[in-house]
């Protein structure tokens, strides 16, 4: 069993972010469906641009990001966090901090732990909370 995150963008921001999280966590996109390739049978899922991401998936090691645009309010929640946890690869740790928090809100900048760790947070730049955490 596996659980995966599922990111919601309000109106067409799925695939900018989509490509942004490729990019920072070196991931492949796995699966892209626009609202587009829906069957033309289907019933009318509103008022939702033809180009928007229905369902996208990003894989990166074993893990896996879903992603989709939606037209109804998706704020950021500030009760979850995503969080990147590695083994030791502190050069990694500061790739990936520095490479998701371009643009976002650093709320605690990467530093050495009590707990034996490399550890940060932030917001990124569409307000999805991180941390990042690498055992030393």
């Amino acid at each position: 069993m596996h659980v995966y995150p599922y990111l919601n963008f309000n109106h067409g921001r799925a695939e900018e972010a989509l490509n942004f999280y490729r990019e920072a966590l070196g991931g492949d996109v796995a699966v892209l469906m626009r609202y587009a390739d829906a069957p033309k049978d289907m019933p009318s899922m509103g008022a939702v641009d033809p180009d928007w991401i229905m369902h996208a998936r990003l894989t990166f090691g074993a893990n896996a990001l879903m992603i989709s645009d939606t037209d109804r309010p998706a704020a950021p929640s500030q009760q979850i966090s995503l969080s990147i946890n590695l083994d030791g690869d502190t050069a990694e740790a500061e790739r990936i901090f520095a490479a998701l928090s371009v643009g976002g809100q650093v709320t605690a900048p990467l530093h050495k732990t009590f707990w034996g760790a490399l550890f940060g947070c932030f917001s990124d730049k569409f307000g999805v909370s991180w941390m990042i955490n690498c055992q030393l």
